[in-house]
């Protein structure tokens, strides 16, 4: 390892924008289960089919009926 790096050419990573970020939410039981039941069957972890289903959602301009009701 070097002890000192030269970082005045470096690049900005083009990918940065598509990092996750880590946040808490409060979900119910039976909606965490109900991704475990579909995580078991894909094999893909539940907080992944959670993040592509809420990126679906936003993709497809999806809204909940209740704010759709409301405007």
């Amino acid at each position: 390892m070097r002890e000192n790096y030269d970082f005045s050419t470096s690049v900005k990573n083009p990918y940065s924008k598509q990092l996750k970020e880590q946040v808490t939410i409060d979900l119910e039981k039976d909606v965490i289960q109900y991704f475990e039941a579909i995580a078991q069957e894909t094999g893909i972890s539940y907080l992944n089919l959670i993040n592509l289903y809420l990126r679906e959602c936003m993709e497809n301009k999806r809204k909940l009926s209740l704010i759709e009701s409301n405007n």
